[in-house]
């Protein structure tokens, strides 16, 4: 066989046909082939406020196994399964207090002997509640009154990782190690995850960085610093939605007040390369007072107050708190600092407190065991006066571009921000921009490689403008097999002038059932309802399985720095709310939508003069 194979080859050759490479397409491609769909930000029992609020069984192995498609029975009594596996998850429990309720609970004497757990005891005994000492000591923090064994620490976090390395099955579903740093000033949140790359013994080398330590991300990045260099291990930090935070997220000031200079840029884009934008608190894409002429801005909102409830939310406050605004503002702070701190991807995760990872509008298991279905009536509300749980979003969703599914290759497609969020449908969503695509490229069985070959990803960075023409962007969608049809997609601009003021604009670039834009009110008009609300269902008789579009900037100006990101939306469907209440015999709560278009945000691409 041998033999043959080589004369084969050479009675080619003599023939004067060439035996290259080039032959197969696949050959020298490797480039990301495949989306991966997981959740970066979940809670099990080890939270001490999931565990405060009921989740007192539900582990971070529950976690994962529900993720990989097992049969889990919810905290309220119900079994709950996804539909559709995830491809990859991390735990990531609030690292303060991290384990210690259900060690408490459990009499666990490596703990039950130390000073805080005898403040518990009092606090008991008096007929108060330990419960308080987790949002006390992260908005209070005081050293002497929270401290406990670092070796307890290290013991309980060592546990996390293993578990995280137990249910790691490369190439067919990826655990990540990782907590969430739960910093809040004046009740307004700061929290970031921190996902590893490693396995449980370099991960485990050092405890997790708490907000009882500090409060200020710059001391959280200089810990992630000091874990890379002592065990030659990766890390990245990624902030929770912002919607939140009452304008801290993305300031434009450091959190000690100092303007924000090129250090501080760098170092906020080494440690914090993408960020989430779309969760069960609501969605952080924009708001309607930031982008008043966008029709798609007000969804899912939660801003009233901050995430302590303790202060209203004001219209001064959104730029920081919002996505595409952080943006526009990361282009001004780069004016004068030559860095943009704010070049950020996006994602979307669900910060469900219940271990289940839920994001589907007909498979909704709610933020709190409180909040779980058959438990939320039309009147509850989520933990205490927060918000009332009917007005949670089921979201989302972060997918990623990966070579494969693996710890390796999913951790380098998030630094190098090949990553888009989703409000929970699985689209898929490929966003490229380049100088020089040919006509009709997005057209072609090719076309992803014409992508990377001519041009960048999303999260990539155009620069070094031709003397004329402008960047040609190719977008394509492709909706969830299971879910809703696509409406439309638009491409979102957003620049800043030679004054350095910032500015935005939607472009309606491909829209299903030959809708065409008005040219008087400059936007398409709306795609329909197939939603029957009586019956909670809808289908797919309208919309489309699939949109593209090839399209280049019309008032593309070289001098301008810019980014541009792809928003792809769905058809209607009845929202969770229908579903509960359908089922549940619920009257439909009032003020809440009954209908929800589903929803994906690329992570931008950066144009740099």
């Amino acid at each position: 066989m041998a033999a043959g194979w080589v004369l084969g080859l050479s009675v080619l050759a003599a023939a004067g046909v060439s035996v290259a490479a080039e032959y197969s397409p696949g050959v020298g491609t490797d480039y990301p082939k495949q989306v991966y769909f997981g959740d970066l930000h979940l809670h099990s029992n080890m939270s001490p406020d999931a565990f405060a609020m009921g989740n007192l069984a539900l582990s971070q192995a529950d976690a994962y196994r529900f993720a990989r498609g097992e049969e889990v029975i919810a905290s309220g009594g119900l079994p709950a399964r996804l539909k559709r596996p995830l491809d990859f998850l991390s735990v990531t429990d609030h690292s303060e207090f991290l384990g210690l309720y259900r060690l408490y609970n459990m009499g666990d004497p490596r703990f039950k002997q130390t000073p805080l757990a005898k403040i518990w005891d009092s606090a008991a005994e008096s007929g108060s509640s330990h419960f308080m000492a987790f949002p006390n000591s992260i908005t209070d923090p005081n050293p002497e009154r929270d401290a406990y064994p670092d070796s307890l620490k290290s013991a309980i976090w060592r546990d996390i990782t293993r578990t995280a390395d137990e249910f790691n099955d490369p190439g067919r579903f990826t655990a990540f190690s990782g907590y969430e740093w739960t910093s809040m000033i004046d009740g307004n949140n700061l929290h970031r995850c921190i996902i590893f790359e490693d396995d449980s013994d370099v991960a485990s080398s050092m405890i997790p960085y708490s907000a009882q330590q500090s409060r200020d991300p710059e001391d959280l990045w200089q810990a992630l610093e000091r874990y890379e260099a002592q065990t030659g291990g990766n890390v990245l930090s990624i902030p929770h939605n912002g919607n939140l935070s009452n304008g801290m997220m993305w300031e434009m000031a450091t959190l000690s007040g100092e303007a924000i200079d090129a250090d501080y840029a760098k170092t906020r884009m080494r440690w914090e390369p993408i960020a989430e934008v779309t969760q069960i608190k609501g969605d952080s894409e924009t708001h309607p007072s930031l982008s008043p002429d966008d029709e798609f801005a007000a969804f899912e909102r939660w801003d009233k107050y901050n995430i302590m409830n303790t202060h209203p939310n004001t219209p001064e406050m959104r730029p920081g708190s919002y996505a595409r605004s952080a943006l526009k503002r990361g282009l001004e702070i780069e004016q004068s600092t030559g860095v943009n701190p704010y070049q950020f991807g996006m994602i979307g995760s669900t910060d469900d407190h219940t271990s289940l990872a839920t994001a589907s509008e007909d498979n909704f298991f709610g933020k709190f065991p409180n909040s779980e279905p058959g438990i939320r009536t039309p009147n509850s509300r989520m933990a205490g006066a927060l918000i009332a749980d009917w007005e949670l979003g089921a979201a989302g969703l972060a997918a990623v571009w990966a070579t494969e599914n693996t710890r390796g290759a999913l951790f380098d497609s998030m630094r190098s921000k090949e990553v888009y969020a989703t409000t929970g449908s699985r689209i898929v969503l490929r966003f490229f921009g380049g100088w020089n695509y040919p006509d009709g490229a997005i057209y072609r069985s090719d076309f992803e490689t014409v992508g990377y070959r001519d041009g960048v990803p999303m999260g990539g960075m155009l620069a070094s403008a031709p003397d004329e023409g402008a960047p040609v962007f190719m977008v394509q969608a492709l909706k969830d097999p299971v879910d809703a049809n696509l409406d439309q997609i638009q491409i979102v601009k957003g620049w800043i002038d030679a004054k350095g003021n910032s500015h935005e604009k939607i472009y309606y670039v491909a829209l299903s059932d030959d809708r065409e834009v008005d040219p008087t009110t400059g936007k398409p008009p709306a795609v329909g309802s197939t939603v029957d609300l009586e019956a909670v269902t809808f289908d797919n008789t309208i919309g489309a399985a699939q949109l593209s579009a090839q399209w280049r900037d019309p008032d593309f100006d070289p001098s301008q720095s810019a980014f541009y990101y792809a928003r792809v939306i769905e058809i209607p469907k009845p929202r969770w709310s229908e579903y509960d209440r359908k089922f549940f015999g619920f009257e439909a709560p009032e003020g809440i939508d009954r209908t929800i278009q589903d929803r994906a945000y690329s992570s931008p691409i950066w144009y740099q003069p």
